[in-house]
């Protein structure tokens, strides 16, 4: 149980919000553990007169709690803006299964592909604690809408 991108310090590092209109930041939290999600539309990468738009994503994981925890395994439904849904599931985060240890956060940037402007996602990280216990952390459903559309959950 081991991370190269844990980040610890009192207080826990957050995620800097960002300005304007479009800035959209959700959380969830499951026990002890707080799971933040800042996603941002990608222009650069996307192709919307090929039916593609990209969405990045930052998801910080803070554990709050006493004991250590370990992310095993990750689970999304990713919606799109014809409330279409595509189940996606793996072991840990972007090739790595990160332990934090109390006070202790993890931070990683994804992305997600769409075929239409809009969706949302949602899920819930596979946690276990030092003890074996299993427990699902879940992650707040979160909006993927063009900067200058009205924020909401599809």
């Amino acid at each position: 149980m081991r991370s190269t991108r844990r980040e610890s310090s009192p207080p826990l590092k957050r995620i800097r919000r960002r300005r304007g209109a479009d800035a959209g930041i959700y959380e969830a939290r499951t026990r002890d553990i707080v799971v933040r999600v800042s996603p941002v539309f990608q222009p650069e990468d996307s192709a919307p007169e090929d039916g593609l738009w990209m969405w990045g994503y930052t998801v910080e994981i803070e554990n709050h709690g006493a004991e250590a925890v370990q992310l095993v395994a990750r689970s999304w439904t990713i919606t799109d803006g014809l409330n279409r849904s595509t189940e996606v599931e793996g072991s840990g985060v972007v090739g790595e299964q990160p332990e934090l240890r109390p006070r202790e956060a993890f931070r990683y940037v994804s992305s997600c592909p769409l075929p239409t402007p809009s969706g949302a996602m949602v899920g819930h990280f596979q946690m276990m604690t030092e003890a074996g216990e299993v427990f699902e952390a879940a992650i707040p459903e979160f909006s993927l809408h063009l900067p200058g559309a009205a924020r909401r959950v599809n």
